[in-house]
């Protein structure tokens, strides 16, 4: 039986008049998403019709999920808002603390030992506010919830930026950060932009080697790593009903990587045969009675072109396996000869030391089934490793599940490393090296989502390339990154010629899931006197004090950094080492921006202080100029803060006295983040204007007394020189924003709201 299945009846049970009256107020027919968005709007009943990419909207979504190393800052805040309970189901995973090094039994019982304060935290700040609890080593935050909350028609926000996930199931799963989610907790309404709307269109049938990964290495390819920013990408047509619900969800998954909002499928069988699977019959039938309403009026795909902003057209069955990298997930090739002459036109290593499958993109049933029957080839045929091999698998029910029918054994034979059902690598918790930062050149493919530079090991030289798990598989046992499975042989054992045979595998466990134990904890029912504690002198976690307002007027601000090209959360707070940081905002803001490019010596952590006119890490300069009172200001590329949805990211240039990130462009959450934390997010009217700043420049904000919406900022640029230069910058604040700003952030103002 299904979690909260009478709040996902109550879901149903509206849906009908909501959407009928949406397509009437529309006045046409609606798209899946739109059928979503609509039935939970904050305000009930539709009244009109939003315009896509310019109205914010006031949303009621129907649940929140949480991972440790983004939930500690979440409920740190949402500690602060005054409630008694969270007000809309919520859940915490614990999956990202917990280092692959050894193998599953060892690394969960280190990681235990030192991140025993943080979890013990977590689980009794959940018991108290009445948040359900996965302990470590019950799985993947996102595998997790397609398995147990996840359900078709639903709205879902999460802190994490795959928690588009869901889409695989038929959700609008939303990645936000943290002071989102305290809203949601708190009982208000959660604000978005209402998204345009991509299609793209799935005919044929995906076969062989190609797998639904590849799907979605293809739409980046197509949309690049922001193509999809401020949208919402709903797949469609005879490829999508042919493709299974958690193939679907690797595709959502990886949504997060073109910047979109969220991705989607409309329900059908393969939906409804996963519920089944997963014990939640009672979600299938609720489902079938109001199946009409959760994919998209006809009209829509048959027309779609007439009810999308774009289009995209692939055919499955021309679609063929694809690796995307290194150092970036939209760049594209075919597997075999195209990858080989661009690595050695570019100089990518060629011998591939690592593959790695599992992360919350691809660690399934099917996942590991497919990989398995690679694998299990590699051992009839006599075939020997030549890469060495990690696995993780997505879920204590995939692993336990997986162990009963034989497929963790096959990849064991292989000397294959069973890390625990945890992020593990795809989140930098590997412990691969002992000194990443001066380790060797070297390629890895794996099955994750993201593939930035250091991201899964720390090291600056991996180059880090992305397939789906079977193709891994085959490029792990052979050794080279441009070995194409279905056209090259390999010497076995004995000097043989073989070749593999396509992958096999299994939608579903065809003995069924079975689980012993499934990591969960269930709140009590009043947790008043549940005591939580944070140790005044821990270095893990710390109590929040409020940010104070930065005020209408900004003037002699310093420019701490301007950061050239690709900027990344990962490069504005780095996981790997520094989760363990995640819930102490003072200790934490000490990798502030280290991994950003500065534009004036193309060096990482190193940039001028204006006081000394000396050079010095990013945080310790900014901390001198904090010490002073001097506001700064950061500038910043395209897609600035893509990535990861860390508030982090927001919290600790905050916490350290940013008053402004200017930039060309911004991805949708690190936006949102910005402003949720009381600073200004703004953009260059005139991109052109990023090359006007200098190294020693100084900011006046000549109209920040006029803060409105829709209205243009003034920005003075003094130079070291006296010479000054005026522009314009551009803003996206509504005057909800505008309040959260004058109030020092939107936590302030929910304080402030619920005390009065």
């Amino acid at each position: 039986m299904a979690f909260d299945i009478d709040m996902i009846k109550g879901v149903y049970t509206r849906m009908a008049e909501r959407v009928d009256k949406a397509r009437e107020v529309v006045g046409k027919p609606l798209t899946l998403s739109e059928k979503i968005l609509y039935n939970h709007l904050w305000d009930g009943t539709p009244t009109k019709a939003f315009t896509r990419g310019k109205d914010y909207v006031d949303f009621a979504p129907d649940r929140i999920a949480c991972q440790d190393a983004t939930a500690q800052m979440a409920l740190l805040q949402f500690m602060q808002a005054g409630k008694s309970k969270a007000a809309v189901p919520t859940t915490v995973h614990c999956d990202h603390l917990i280092q692959a090094k050894e193998g599953a039994a060892v690394d969960l019982k280190h990681a235990n030992s030192v991140s025993s304060e943080v979890f013990d935290f977590l689980e009794s700040v959940s018991n108290k506010y009445g948040i359900g609890f996965w302990k470590p080593g019950a799985g993947i935050i996102h595998q997790v919830v397609l398995e147990n909350y996840a359900f078709p028609g639903g709205m879902m926000i999460g802190t994490d930026s795959h928690t588009v996930n869901a889409g695989g199931l038929g959700m609008v799963a939303i990645g936000v950060g943290g002071a989102d989610a305290v809203d949601v907790m708190a009982g208000m309404a959660w604000e978005l932009k209402f998204p345009k709307l991509i299609g793209v269109r799935l005919t044929g049938k995906l076969s062989g080697w190609t797998a639904p990964k590849d799907v979605i290495l293809k739409v980046a390819e197509i949309l690049t790593v922001k193509g999809g920013t401020g949208a919402i990408v709903e797949y469609f047509g005879p490829g999508a009903i042919s493709m299974s619900c958690t193939g679907k969800g690797t595709i959502c998954n990886m949504g997060a990587e073109i910047g979109a909002t969220t991705s989607t499928f409309g329900y059908d069988d393969s939906m409804e045969r996963y519920l089944r699977s997963t014990d939640r019959a009672d979600v299938a039938d609720a489902a079938n009675k109001v199946k009409s309403y959760l994919t998209a009026d006809p009209e829509v795909y048959a027309n779609p072109e007439q009810y999308f902003d774009q289009v995209i057209d692939i055919n499955l069955s021309e679609l063929g396996p694809l690796l995307n990298g290194p150092f970036t997930p939209d760049l594209s090739s075919t597997v075999g000869k195209e990858i080989g002459e661009k690595a050695k036109a570019n100089d990518w290593p060629i011998a591939v030391e690592w593959g790695l499958i599992g992360s919350c993109t691809n660690s399934s049933y099917e996942d590991l089934s497919r990989a398995a029957s690679i694998a299990q080839q590699a051992l009839d045929k006599g075939v020997k490793m030549k890469s060495e091999l990690g696995i993780n698998p997505g879920s204590e029910q995939v692993r336990y599940t997986a162990e009963r029918d034989g497929i963790l054994q096959v990849f064991e034979k292989l000397d294959a490393k069973i890390f625990t059902n945890a992020c593990g690598p795809c989140i930098g918790q590997w412990a691969r090296y002992s000194d990443p930062k001066n380790a060797p050149k070297n390629s890895i493919v794996h099955s994750f989502n993201r593939n930035f530079a250091k991201r899964a090991d720390g090291n600056p030289n991996t180059h880090a390339f992305v397939a789906s798990p079977e193709i891994t598989a085959a490029i792990a046992i052979a050794g080279r990154l441009d070995f194409n499975p279905m056209t090259d042989k390999l010497i076995n054992e004995n000097g043989e010629e073989v070749m593999f045979d396509e992958p096999t595998g299994w939608e579903l466990p065809p003995k069924g899931f079975e689980v012993k134990d499934n990591g969960y904890l269930a709140p009590e029912a009043d947790g008043s006197h549940v005591q939580v504690k944070v140790a005044e002198d821990s270095e893990r976690l710390q109590l929040l004090a409020p940010f104070e307002p930065i005020g209408n007027t900004i003037t002699g601000a310093k420019l701490l950094i301007k950061a050239f090209g690709k900027c990344t959360t990962d490069h504005i707070s780095m996981a790997g080492p520094w989760l363990r940081f995640r819930g102490h905002l003072d200790n934490i803001a000490n990798n502030t921006l280290i991994g950003a490019v500065n534009a004036f010596n193309q060096q990482t952590n190193f940039v001028k202080n204006q006081l000394t006119g000396e050079y010095g890490g990013v945080p310790n300069v900014q901390r001198e100029y904090k010490a002073k009172g001097i506001k700064t200001i950061v500038v910043g590329d395209h897609n600035y803060g893509e990535g990861s949805s860390r508030e982090h990211a927001a919290m600790q240039p905050r916490f350290l006295g940013v008053a402004a990130v200017i930039v060309k462009s911004f991805a949708r959450i690190h936006e949102t983040n910005l402003k949720k934390q009381g600073m200004l997010g703004l953009t260059f009217a005139n991109e052109s204007d990023y090359d006007l700043i200098q190294e020693d420049d100084t900011f006046n904000f000549l109209d920040l007394n006029a803060f409105a919406p829709d209205k243009q900022l003034t920005l003075e640029i003094v130079h070291a020189d006296g010479s000054k230069d005026i522009i314009k910058v551009n803003h996206t604040y509504n005057q909800a924003q505008i309040d959260w700003y004058n109030a020092g952030s939107a936590l302030n103002l929910i304080k402030i709201q619920n005390a009065s």
